[in-house]
């Protein structure tokens, strides 16, 4: 693409409305210094410095689109807690709508809590529940979601699996019907609790590792048949449109009817892989969205995932820093 092009894709992409639906999580840091240890048990004392919250889970796919410029709401289900309340000021922080979301006095919104010493994780503590919602709760957040495809009229609506519960195999299945109902896309980064569950969508996102165990199988080298076969056992057991496999450090793999492509990773200065697929997926499917082009969706999709990785923690890609490495990688 033409340098023009790309300043004219990127300016589209503020136009694109995309629904994100899944886990939520608040990532809280916890910063300190280590004098002692404790006279209570064999453990250090962390004298605790600083603290920041940022977005997790699916979230940080939202946070992705939202810098990227697109229309985005998250619906999802938390608890009705103070986790809950500083997930969404950061999510009206970073223009992100959560007025489709739920909250139930039952649960508990996800935090992990890392406490960090001299740049090294001491200890992280889970607060979470992890059970699927109740029934009741599946048609009050189905309700939801319906009433967002009728009143936003998205492009595209992606879900982001993070075994919570909030993606019931009813909330998936009627979810991806309703989709079908109002003509938007659907996308999915699954994991692998429900991995053939996800029926019909248009983008089925997988890495390969999690291939490898959904379909319980040993790749011994990644060309393009051996990926091609992997993309068909899929389409068998999902009937979907596209196949994107991330392949870490080899990059992405595509395949939709009638063309597939292996696409080479650039090489980088990772810092760190967290994140980088809900970067991906994020890219992918507002380039989908806005241009139907499989080829230019992965592999912009593969710049985006690299560039993540080059950053410590989980961060959301910038949308200025990705226009100027696509100029220079695309043009």
């Amino acid at each position: 693409m033409k340098g023009f092009e790309l300043d004219q894709l990127f300016e589209q992409f503020t136009s694109i409305k995309v629904g994100v639906v899944g886990d939520v999580m608040l990532d809280t840091y916890c910063w300190g210094n280590v004098e002692r240890i404790s006279p209570e048990a064999p453990v250090p004392i962390v004298a605790i410095t600083g603290r920041e919250f940022r977005i997790g889970g699916a979230g940080n796919v939202a946070l992705n689109l939202a810098a990227l410029g697109a229309q985005v709401n998250m619906i999802t289900v938390t608890g009705n807690d103070d986790d809950a309340k500083t997930l969404a000021k950061l999510f009206d922080d970073n223009h992100i709508d959560t007025s489709f979301s739920l909250k139930d006095e039952n649960r508990l919104t996800t935090n992990k809590m890392r406490v960090i010493s001299r740049n090294q994780q001491m200890m992280r503590l889970d607060t979470e529940i992890t059970n699927d919602l109740s029934a009741e709760l599946e048609l009050l957040f189905l309700e939801k979601i319906e009433q967002y495809l009728q009143t936003v009229q998205p492009h595209v609506l992606i879900f982001e699996d993070y075994n919570k519960g909030v993606l019931t195999q009813k909330v998936i299945e009627s979810t991806i019907s309703l989709c079908k109902k109002y003509d938007v896309l659907t996308a999915v980064d699954p994991k692998k609790k429900n991995f053939f569950s996800y029926q019909d969508v248009t983008i089925f996102k997988p890495n390969l590792k999690e291939v490898k165990e959904g379909l319980n199988i040993a790749l011994d080298k990644i060309d393009l048949p051996s990926m091609e076969t992997v993309h068909e056992q899929l389409r068998d057991k999902l009937n979907h449109q596209i196949s994107f496999i991330t392949l870490s450090e080899k990059g992405v793999f595509y395949q939709c009817p009638d063309k597939s492509a292996l696409i080479p990773s650039h090489i980088r200065n990772i810092a760190d892989v967290s994140g980088a697929g809900d970067t991906v997926i994020a890219v992918a499917s507002l380039v989908y969205a806005t241009t139907r082009n499989e080829l230019l969706m992965a592999k912009m999709a593969n710049i985006a995932g690299g560039l993540v990785c080059e950053e410590v923690g989980t961060a959301a890609i910038k949308k200025s820093v990705l226009l100027e490495e696509c100029k220079l990688l695309l043009a």
